[in-house]
């Protein structure tokens, strides 16, 4: 795509206490939301899709050589390798809208970038949370993750509805798609442990998988959580 109307932006800035900095800018199609990726040959052994390979892994060996996800994120994974967690860092998020900032755990911001590269590739497992990318919030808490994501599901399953397609009002789609988005994550930090044990990369999408841990729960318990927010009555 040649028209900067055709894409939008999501740039991390990282800022570290000792005067490191690290800048990753990610352009993304508007068009499918997905990521408009470098052109890259050398890629690590750990990125091949036969290595420590998703369980429900949905890709083809055939076809694809790589984890779509691992390609996407060896060049963050590179930038942080070896480096605690928990080491605190200043966060800057530019969008065409608006800005971010905040100081926190490097696995916190970490999580949050890596979270735009896992679901903008090729990865059919995650294309499902590719609406939330449009309107991404960093640093999200469990609470704003649940109510994004099934207000984002219910608002592609109203479109279904309007096109006379099968929809799903019970969110057992999105519980059946978190479940396997959690089999996703372990494979992704099964990868990510087998170069080092002890860095921010694999804790960083083992807080991701916080998330993905709770949505399915929540929905099971009628989203008590968000309730209070509507007020209704019992009738």
């Amino acid at each position: 795509m040649n028209s900067e109307n055709d894409t939008t932006y999501i740039n991390y800035h990282f800022s570290f206490e000792n005067g490191r900095k690290e800048f990753f800018p990610v352009t993304i199609k508007l068009d499918d939301l997905s990521l408009v990726e470098e052109n890259r040959s050398d890629f690590p052994a750990w990125t091949r899709l036969s290595f420590n390979q998703c369980k429900n892994c949905q890709l083809d060996e055939q076809k694809h050589t790589h984890c779509p996800i691992a390609l996407s994120i060896s060049g963050v994974i590179n930038k942080f390798q070896g480096t605690k967690s928990y080491e605190l860092v200043q966060v800057q998020v530019e969008t065409p809208e608006r800005n971010y900032d905040k100081k926190l755990a490097l696995q916190q911001g970490l999580g949050s970038l890596l979270g735009i590269y896992m679901v903008t590739t090729g990865c059919p497992t995650l294309k499902v949370l590719r609406p939330m990318v449009r309107f991404h919030l960093p640093f999200a808490t469990v609470e704003e993750t649940l109510f994004r994501s099934t207000s984002a599901y219910l608002l592609g399953q109203y479109f279904k509805f309007k096109k006379k397609q099968e929809s799903d009002w019970t969110l057992k789609g999105l519980v059946s798609s978190y479940e396997e988005i959690q089999q996703i994550n372990l494979g992704i930090t099964n990868r990510l442990r087998s170069i080092s044990d002890e860095d921010a990369n694999a804790n960083a999408v083992i807080v991701l998988d916080v998330f993905a841990k709770a949505l399915p729960s929540s929905i099971l318990q009628d989203l008590q959580e968000l309730e209070y927010l509507y007020h209704v009555s019992e009738t």
